[in-house]
């Protein structure tokens, strides 16, 4: 489990036969073999690390989900470790399971932030509600806008600086993740139409 607040960004140093290697510091701390790092929103084991970077192993439904499959060496990604129990939950759930990618549609100046706007399939849409949350690239946002095939996000200067969002274009694609709450509702409310839970 994850709450979207990256820690760093990490860049790729290289992917070759499933193994993403990336160059980190601040998600290294404290970090283990067979432990949980959010990489731009896909949960990944760590299955090698030493003290500046860590492999995963990143399989076919992965890189099919998700925009792993494109990264090139030096691409930023977002870095999250696990949350411990007991810490502070200062994004939303976000489990690091990717439902699907999206596009960015739309970059627009707004004060001294930026409305990120982005194109999403179905299944995603079906559960971004305004003012809920999503986690784009894994960065837990709050949604400003939407559409019936889009949504809308303001980025924060903070966010922008901190994150890989601040350096997104237009066709750029995003990983997405739902709240994993409104699937649960959905879920109890399919039960009850059908008579049962």
């Amino acid at each position: 489990m994850f709450t979207g607040i990256v820690e760093e960004m990490g860049r790729v140093l290289a992917m070759e036969h499933g193994d993403l290697h990336i160059g980190a510091g601040v998600a290294l701390e404290g970090t283990r073999l067979g432990d949980s790092i959010c990489v731009s929103g896909t949960c990944l084991t760590v299955t090698a690390l030493d003290g500046t970077s860590f492999t995963a192993h990143v399989v076919a439904e992965t890189l099919r989900r998700t925009n792993l499959g494109v990264l090139r060496r030096s691409d930023a990604v977002n870095l999250e470790r696990a949350l411990a129990y007991g810490g502070r939950m200062g994004g939303h759930m976000v489990q690091g399971h990717v439902d699907a990618t999206g596009a960015v549609i739309d970059i627009t100046p707004d004060g001294d932030g930026v409305m990120l706007r982005v194109q999403a399939p179905p299944e995603v849409m079906r559960y971004v509600v305004q003012k809920g949350f999503i986690a784009v690239n894994g960065a837990s946002l709050t949604v400003a806008g939407r559409g019936a095939d889009w949504f809308g996000v303001a980025l924060i200067p903070m966010t922008r600086s901190m994150t890989n969002l601040g350096s997104l274009e237009r066709g750029s694609a995003v990983n997405l993740e739902a709240d994993v709450l409104a699937k649960y509702v959905e879920r109890l409310l399919e039960g009850r139409a059908g008579g049962s839970l």
